[in-house]
């Protein structure tokens, strides 16, 4: 009760003008979500920025860099050619879109939205920018805020923190102007879910999204793309992750058929060292694995280390039931 109250005084302080919100100066579109833990807003964030860069835009991603080595430091992570940061200095998630958006967008990791975005702005000549994590970001004026909710947890105990996994109480979802709800293709209760959204914003559109495992990679050979038909039935797989949200990565390995035999969880966002690859390796020893896998943003925090058996990467990729209309929504921040 109490963290939910001094949320809404803090909200309310911006509504009034108390606090004051800053434009960037170029049309702005703010991904995140309601909760902690892992909604599956990466790749959202990606194909914004993708769709922005598709139009002609000069598109600059602002995200935090949760963890990084000094998250009050500001990291140019890359300028849209090169990678310009290692990922203890970027954070996980800067890099692994920096990564996947090369020759496409700037990725920046700062904590302060509204300076970074303002000397990104001015140097580079930025034409869009894309909030990553930034729905209780209020400082930054935004002309898209979108909210993804994780079909298969969506409010948790419908509590905020510290007694449940909400960052705010559920009826500020109504600052969402666009609704996405994620792992669609993990739950049934997808109309239930809509249901209970509209009680509190009846006004903003929602679509729902299905996560699909894109293709494979080899952590030794990223430029190898290999179908998911690629590992066989007889290979047997250690899957891991340092996810917020570990289960839901686990659940879409066994619903698109791949042998799980053992699965190792990590803190979210957690660094790997070379004793922990021993570990995950001995255990798949002990359980007769002969293959580990692991997610894209994992993958980023594993290349200095060295692997006796194989690692594969799962590259994730969400299939909207209505991708035509949410391309019109982020058009739509131009008119």
């Amino acid at each position: 009760w109490l963290y939910g109250k001094i949320i809404n005084t803090r909200n309310s302080f911006y509504e009034n003008g108390r606090l004051k919100s800053y434009s960037l100066g170029v049309p702005t579109i703010s991904v995140g979500n309601i909760t902690v833990g892992g909604t599956g807003k990466t790749p959202l964030v990606a194909f914004a920025a993708e769709v922005l860069a598709e139009r002609g835009e000069k598109v600059c991603i602002i995200s935090r860099g949760y963890k990084r080595e000094d998250e009050n430091k500001r990291v140019l992570v890359s300028d849209g050619k090169a990678i310009l940061a290692n990922v203890r200095k970027a954070g996980d998630e800067p890099f692994e879109l920096a990564e996947k958006l090369l020759g496409k967008a700037f990725v920046v990791a700062d904590a302060n939205r509204v300076e970074a975005g303002l000397w990104a702005k001015e140097k580079f000549g930025i034409t869009a920018f894309v909030l990553d994590d930034a729905f209780q970001h209020l400082r930054v004026k935004r002309d898209l805020n979108i909210v993804t909710i994780d079909a298969t947890n969506p409010f948790g105990n419908l509590k905020t923190l510290p007694a449940g996994i909400l960052r705010e109480p559920l009826e500020n979802l109504n600052r969402a102007d666009l609704i996405i709800i994620t792992r669609a293709n993990l739950s049934k209760e997808i109309q239930h879910l809509k249901s209970k959204i509209q009680n509190y914003n009846s006004n903003s559109p929602i679509i729902t999204a299905s996560n699909k495992i894109s293709h494979l990679t080899d952590l030794k050979d990223s430029n190898q793309k290999l179908t998911t038909h690629h590992l066989p039935l007889t290979t047997r797989n250690l899957a891991f992750c340092a996810l917020g949200n570990p289960s839901n990565f686990f659940e879409q390995l066994m619903n698109e058929d791949f042998n799980l035999i053992e699965t190792k969880t990590f803190p979210d966002h957690h660094f790997y060292d070379q004793k922990d690859i021993e570990n995950l390796e001995s255990s798949a020893k002990k359980h007769s694995a002969n293959a580990l896998i692991t997610t894209a943003k994992d993958a980023v925090k594993l290349q200095n280390l060295k692997f006796e058996i194989p690692c594969y990467v799962a590259h994730s990729k969400l299939v909207f039931d209505d991708e035509k209309k949410l391309r019109k929504i982020i058009h739509a921040v131009f008119d």
